[in-house]
C-alpha cells in the first residue's frame, strides 16, 4: 500500500521554492534541482512538480489519482499563471506550459515529454496577438499536436513528419523555417485530420483534458518498455517511480534574439574544464537533438577547433554567454560536480530550464574527480565514492567506436567485457593453428569445456549460444581478459557444415565478425575500435581507494601470465588458483589420462610422478610473480571424466600410448561418466578415494614454494584450499596427508616455510557446520559460484532460458549468479563466516566466486567482514575501487 504525504505538489520559480535539492527521492532528480535552482536566485521559469509518490499510487490503485490532488494542480497552476503573467486556457493571454518526467535518478530519453501544452484553435490566437509573431504561433501549435499527439494519444511520429515532408516537397522548400504561417495553418489542419483517423476523436480543444492526459502519459511512461529496460541495465528499483514536471513556457523560436542549446560545464568526453555543448538560434529544445538543423558552438574556442563557420554564442550573444557562464560555475561550486544544463533564450533573456550531474565517460570522470579535489570542490574520500566502479571497465578494454556503424546479428550475454573482431572459427585446434599464422579469430561455441581452453587462449573473443554470465565461457574469458558474449540463443551452430545462423543470414567459418562483451552484441564484419589508455588521474585515485579500503583484493589466476597482469593492476595476491586447468596442456593431458585410467595405486603414483615436475614449475612461476604475496592454491576439483577423451580417434590414441585395447579404454570412461556431476566423484571426494592425488600437489606446491624462496629470498604466503568440504571428517583426513607431506618436503629441503591448509565453503551444510570445519580449517574461501548453484538448486549454465523472466517477475532483482543473492545465499556466507570465527578467532575469510568482483557484492562482503575478496585479474581494479566505497559507506553509516 503506497503511504501518501499530505503535499502532492511543490512549487519553484521566482527566487522561491517549496522542495530542495535533497529531496530527489520525492521530486525527482529535475524537480530537486529546479526548486533548488530557484532558491539560488537563478532565472528558472515558474512551475510545480508533482510527487514520485503520486506516480507510486496511481501504479498500485488501478491507474488513478489520489483525492485532493486535482484541487492542488489547479492551485498551483493558477500561481504558475501569476507569476509568468498568462492565464491556462485563457484565449487573450495564454499560459503554456511543458509537462516532463524527472525520476529520482536521470534517465536521459526513456520517459515522455509534452511541450507547448495549453494551445487550441482559440489560445493560439492569444499567442499570436501577444507575441506579435503569426508565424511563431501557428509553429508551436503544430508542434504541440506533432508531440501531444505521439507522446499522449499514440499516433506514430512518423505520420506527423510524412505528412510534413510531403507538404515541403510540394512548396519546393528543404527547411521548416522556409515555411510562413499559412503553411503551419494549412500543417495544422492534416495534422488534426490524421489525429482524428488513428483515434477516432477530434484533438483535445480542453487545455484542462490535455494537461491530465500529459500528466498520465508521464506516468505510464515509467513503465514503458525502454524504460524498463534501462531501469534493468542501470539496477533502478521498479517501485521508485517518476515525478511530473509542469512549468512555464518560454520560447527560444521567437526570433534571432532568441535560441535553445543544451552545455556541459566540463568536456563530458574527456574531463577538461572547457563549456562543452550547442546552441541553435530560433529554436526549440527538440530542435537541438533532432539533427534537422546544424546546431552552433557555444564558444568561439570550440567553433575553430571543430572548423564550423557559424557563429559561437559567444560571438552572437556576448552578454548572454557572459551570464550563462557565471551561472556554470555557480551551478557547479554549489552541487559540486560537472552539470549537464538546458537553458532557453527568450528575446534576449536568458532562462535556465534543467541542471543535472551530467553523464560522463569514465576517463572523464576520473579527471573530473581528481581535478576537483585539486579544486578544493570536494574531499579524497567523496572523489572516491563518485566514480562508478564498473566504469573502469571502458579503460581496460578495447571498445567499439561511437561513431561506428553497428550492423547487429544477434544479442547474448555481456560475459566479459570488451571489445574483438575475429574471423570465425568453429574449432579450439584450429583457432590456436590460426592464431600461430598471425589471423585474428574468434571462436564460436555452442558451449566451451575445459578442453576448449587452448583455443580460447587464442582467440581474440568468445561467442557461445548457450550458458550464462558464470557459464564456464564467461568465466576463463573474464580471467583472461577476453571479450566474451554467451547465451546468444538466436544463433544456430552447425560445426559439420562450418556455419552459423544469424540475423537472417548465414556466416562460414573464416568470415569477419565483431562482439562487444560489453553490451552482449554480435555485430557483422569488423568494426572499428577504441583503445583503452590508463591516465595518471587512473593511478592518483585508485591510491586514494587504497588509502581508506579495509578489504584486500587479490585475484582469481591459473598463469604467471595471470598473476603478472593482476599484480599491475594492484592485486594482494591470488584468492584462487584453480589446478586443473593446468592439466589439460597439451605436454601433460596424456599422463592425466594413464593416471585416471590406472587400475592400481601404483600405476596412478607413476603417472603422478611424471606430472610432478610439470605442476611443480607451474606454481614455480605463479609464485615467482607474487613472492611474498599469499597464494590460495585449490587442489583438483573437478570430476575426473572432463579430462577423458570423449572423440574417437581421442580414445585410440589413448590406448595405443597406453598399449591396450580401445575397448578397455571406452569402459573405463564409460564407467566415469557421471548423471550429475557438479555433485559426483570431485573435489574433497577425489583426495579421499586417491590420497596420491593431493600428495601429489602438496608435494609440488611447497617445492615451489621452497625453491622460490631459494631464488628471490622472499616465500610466498602459500594456502592450500580443500575444495567442495561438507564434513570436519573430510577435511581431516585430506589435511592429515597434505602435512605429512610437507614435513617431508621441509626435511628433505632442510628449509622450513609458512603453509596453511584450509577449504572452500561452497555447499549449504559446510557453512551451517563451519563451527566444527574450522576446527581443523585453518582458513576459510566462500566459492559462491557453487554455492549459490547448490542453495538455489539453479545450473549455472542453464539459468540464462529463464532468469530474465524471474528477474522481470520480481523474484530476483538480480542475476544471482552476478550480484550475490544477500537475503538467501547471503545469509550462509555470513552464518559460514560467524561460526568460522566463533570456533577459530581471527581465521581468514575470502571470497573467489565471480562476486568477488561484483560492486554490489564487494559491499556486501565488507559489511559481512571478510578479510578479502578475488576476481578476474580484469575486474582487480574495480573490485579496490569498490572495496574502498564499501568502507566509506560503512564510516558513514
Amino acid at each position: 500500500m503506497t503511504v501518501l504525504s499530505d503535499k502532492l505538489v511543490y512549487r519553484f520559480g521566482d527566487g522561491r521554492a517549496d522542495g530542495s535539492a535533497d529531496m530527489k527521492n520525492l521530486l525527482g532528480g529535475k524537480g530537486a534541482n529546479l526548486a533548488e535552482m530557484s532558491r539560488l536566485g537563478l532565472p528558472v521559469p515558474p512551475g510545480f512538480t508533482i510527487t514520485t509518490e503520486v506516480c507510486s499510487w496511481y501504479n498500485a490503485n488501478g491507474k488513478t489519482y489520489p483525492e485532493g490532488l486535482r484541487e492542488e494542480v489547479e492551485a498551483a497552476l493558477k500561481e504558475v499563471g501569476e507569476k509568468a503573467g498568462g492565464v491556462f486556457g485563457d484565449p487573450e493571454n495564454p499560459l503554456l506550459v511543458s509537462v516532463r518526467s524527472g525520476a529520482r535518478v536521470s534517465m536521459p530519453g526513456m520517459m515522455d515529454t509534452v511541450l507547448n501544452l495549453g494551445l487550441n484553435d482559440e489560445t493560439v490566437k492569444g499567442l499570436m496577438k501577444r507575441t506579435d509573431d503569426e508565424r511563431f504561433a501557428y509553429d508551436s501549435y503544430r508542434r504541440f499536436i506533432q508531440m501531444y499527439g505521439d507522446v499522449v494519444l499514440g499516433v506514430e511520429h512518423h505520420l506527423f513528419e510524412d505528412i510534413l515532408e510531403d507538404f515541403k516537397q510540394s512548396k519546393g522548400v528543404e527547411l521548416d523555417t522556409e515555411l510562413d504561417a499559412a503553411d503551419w495553418r494549412d500543417i495544422i489542419g492534416r495534422y488534426k485530420e490524421l489525429v482524428e483517423e488513428e483515434t477516432g476523436k477530434p484533438f483535445p480543444q480542453d487545455v484542462h483534458e490535455q494537461l491530465w492526459g500529459a500528466i498520465t502519459a508521464v506516468f505510464e511512461s515509467w513503465n514503458s518498455p525502454r524504460a524498463i529496460t534501462y531501469r534493468r541495465l542501470h539496477d533502478i528499483p521498479g517501485d521508485w517511480g517518476t515525478a511530473v514536471n509542469v512549468q512555464s513556457m518560454v520560447f527560444g523560436n521567437m526570433g534571432d534574439d532568441s535560441a535553445t542549446g543544451v552545455a556541459f560545464t566540463r568536456n563530458p568526453s574527456t574531463g577538461e574544464r572547457k563549456i562543452y555543448g550547442e546552441f541553435l538560434v530560433n529554436a526549440q529544445g527538440e530542435d537541438v537533438v533532432a539533427g534537422i538543423r546544424t546546431p552552433q558552438p557555444l564558444t568561439e574556442e570550440a567553433r575553430r577547433e571543430a572548423g564550423n563557420p557559424l557563429p559561437s554564442l559567444e560571438s552572437l550573444m556576448p552578454e548572454v554567454f557572459r551570464e550563462l557562464v557565471d551561472i556554470f560555475h555557480k551551478l557547479e561550486a554549489h552541487y559540486r560536480d560537472m552539470q549537464d544544463v538546458e537553458f532557453t533564450i527568450q528575446n534576449g533573456k536568458l532562462w535556465i530550464l534543467q541542471t543535472r550531474a551530467g553523464k560522463r565517460t569514465a576517463k572523464a570522470a576520473l579527471k573530473i574527480a581528481v581535478d576537483m579535489v585539486d579544486e578544493g570542490l570536494i574531499t579524497r574520500e567523496e572523489a572516491v565514492l563518485r566514480i562508478e566502479p564498473s566504469a573502469l571497465d571502458q579503460l581496460l578494454h578495447p571498445t567499439i567506436d561511437p561513431a561506428a556503424e553497428r550492423h547487429v546479428l544477434a544479442t547474448g550475454l555481456p560475459a566479459s567485457p570488451g571489445a574483438a573482431s575475429g574471423e570465425i572459427v568453429f574449432d579450439s585446434d584450429e583457432a590456436e593453428r590460426l592464431n600461430g599464422l598471425g589471423h585474428k579469430v574468434i571462436l564460436v561455441r555452442v558451449e566451451t569445456s575445459p578442453e576448449d581452453i587452448h583455443g580460447m587462449h587464442a582467440a581474440q573473443g568468445i561467442l557461445t549460444t548457450r550458458g550464462g554470465m558464470t557459464s564456464h565461457a564467461a568465466v576463463v574469458a573474464r580471467g583472461m581478459g577476453t571479450p566474451c558474449v554467451s547465451g546468444a540463443g538466436t544463433i544456430s551452430v552447425d560445426y559439420k557444415a562450418g556455419t552459423m545462423t544469424a540475423g537472417g543470414g548465414v556466416l562460414k567459418a573464416g568470415d569477419w565478425i565483431t562482439i562487444d562483451g560489453s553490451t552482449g552484441e554480435v555485430l557483422k564484419g569488423r568494426v572499428p575500435m577504441v583503445q583503452p589508455e590508463l591516465s595518471g588521474d587512473f593511478a592518483t585515485l585508485m591510491e586514494w581507494a587504497d588509502s581508506v579500503r579495509r578489504m584486500k583484493v587479490r585475484t582469481n589466476a591459473d598463469t604467471p601470465h595471470d598473476a603478472k597482469t593482476a599484480r599491475e593492476f594492484g592485486a594482494e595476491g591470488i584468492g584462487l588458483c584453480r589446478t586443473e586447468h593446468m592439466f589439460f596442456e597439451a605436454d601433460r593431458i596424456m599422463a592425466v589420462r594413464q593416471m585416471i585410467l590406472a587400475e592400481t595405486e601404483e600405476e596412478r603414483r607413476r603417472a603422478l610422478d611424471r606430472l610432478l615436475p610439470m605442476q611443480r614449475n607451474d606454481f614455480i612461476g605463479i609464485f615467482t610473480e607474487m613472492a611474498g604475496l599469499p597464494v590460495t592454491i585449490r587442489l583438483l576439483d573437478p570430476p575426473l571424466h572432463e579430462f577423458l577423451p570423449q572423440e574417437e580417434a581421442d580414445i585410440a590414441e589413448l590406448a595405443e600410448v597406453m598399449g591396450v585395447d580401445t575397448d578397455k579404454v571406452r569402459r573405463r570412461v564409460d564407467e566415469l561418466h557421471e548423471f550429475n556431476p557438479m555433485l559426483g566423484h570431485r573435489g574433497v571426494r577425489l583426495g579421499i578415494t586417491y590420497p596420491e592425488i593431493p600428495e601429489m600437489q602438496a608435494r609440488a606446491i611447497l617445492e615451489a614454494a621452497i625453491e622460490v624462496k631459494h631464488r628471490s629470498g622472499e616465500a610466498p604466503l602459500v594456502e592450500i584450499m580443500v575444495p567442495l568440504v561438507l564434513a570436519r571428517k573430510e577435511l581431516d583426513i585430506v589435511a592429515e596427508r597434505i602435512h605429512a607431506v610437507a614435513e617431508q618436503v621441509m626435511n628433505e629441503a632442510g628449509e622450513r616455510i609458512d603453509y596453511m591448509v584450509g577449504t572452500m565453503i561452497e555447499l549449504p551444510r559446510a557453512a551451517l557446520m563451519a563451527n566444527r570445519i574450522a576446527e581443523t580449517a585453518q582458513f576459510f574461501s566462500f566459492g559462491t559460484n557453487d554455492l549459490t548453484q547448490t542453495a538455489l538448486g539453479i545450473s549455472r549454465d542453464d539459468a540464462a532460458k529463464f532468469l530474465g523472466e524471474y528477474i522481470s517477475r520480481g523474484i530476483f532483482e538480480t542475476d544471482p549468479f552476478v550480484s550475490i543473492d544477500a537475503e538467501g545465499v547471503g545469509q550462509l556466507v555470513r552464518m559460514g563466516a560467524e561460526r568460522g570465527r566463533a570456533t577459530r578467532e581471527g581465521i581468514k575469510l575470502g571470497v573467489c566466486g565471480e562476486h568477488g568482483g561484483d560492486p554490489a557484492s564487494i559491499d556486501f562482503f565488507e559489511d559481512v567482514g571478510l578479510d578479502y575478496v578475488s576476481c578476474s585479474p580484469f575486474r582487480v581494479p574495480i573490485a579496490r575501487l569498490a572495496a574502498a566505497q564499501a568502507t566509506l559507506r560503512r564510516r558513514a553509516s
